[in-house]
């Protein structure tokens, strides 16, 4: 289950860049929520069970992300340092930027705020991914599931997100806009940003880390 090594050279800018972008990750994933536009996928379903737990939005992305990866065992996923990081770091990151962010009033304003949570979230993507630490919890269930059903990664990816958004509806989370917006433009900014991002040396999981993670 777990990668070997742990932590290849060069491993001081491996661990800013992985941090740095887990952190910005967490506060695009914040201002798309105080957008109040519609959250990302995932995050829909963070909110509506945080509406019915009592717990942060972030709390719950750190426990769904620990219940994603005990799929990994029977898919054969190999955990990295990246992997719990993520699980990790995200949801403390958005619960820490939820609080320090004013609430945003005005439809002008809340526009601007979506589009820099998804330029900030393509641009972070791009950073922990190209750190080549291991994919995160959510990335790794989507390359498990495609690779054990034959699916391809973009159908598994879809419907593994369409039924979190659909979960995450029916709890309360938001869905709007800017959850379509997200998943039509993640894709293609993460991919823009690897190239510039990429450490080199060899990927440390072999089933890869799409551009599309926290997550």
């Amino acid at each position: 289950m777990l990668l070997h090594p742990l932590l290849p050279p060069p491993r001081p800018r491996r661990l800013v860049q992985l941090y740095a972008g887990l952190s910005a990750f967490g506060l695009g994933c914040a201002l798309l929520i105080s957008s109040r536009l519609g959250a990302m996928p995932w995050d829909v379903l963070h909110q509506g069970l945080a509406l019915h737990t009592g717990l942060s939005v972030g709390a719950c992305s750190i426990l769904t992300a620990g219940a994603v990866m005990l799929l990994w065992a029977p898919l054969r996923q190999r955990v990295g340092l990246g992997t719990v990081s993520n699980a990790v770091v995200v949801g403390l990151a958005v619960d820490a930027s939820l609080w320090v962010l004013p609430e945003v009033e005005g439809l002008a304003a809340r526009w601007a705020v979506l589009v820099a949570g998804i330029l900030l979230t393509g641009l972070a993507t791009g950073a922990y991914i190209g750190a080549r630490l291991g994919p995160g919890p959510r990335d790794g269930l989507m390359v498990g599931l495609a690779a054990r059903t034959r699916l391809s990664v973009r159908t598994a990816r879809t419907a593994i997100e369409v039924a979190v958004v659909a979960a995450g509806a029916l709890l309360g989370g938001t869905v709007g806009v800017g959850t379509l917006l997200f998943a039509v433009a993640i894709g293609p900014l993460a991919q823009r940003a690897l190239p510039l991002l990429s450490i080199g040396g060899p990927e440390p999981a072999e089933a890869g880390s799409g551009p599309h993670e926290r997550r």
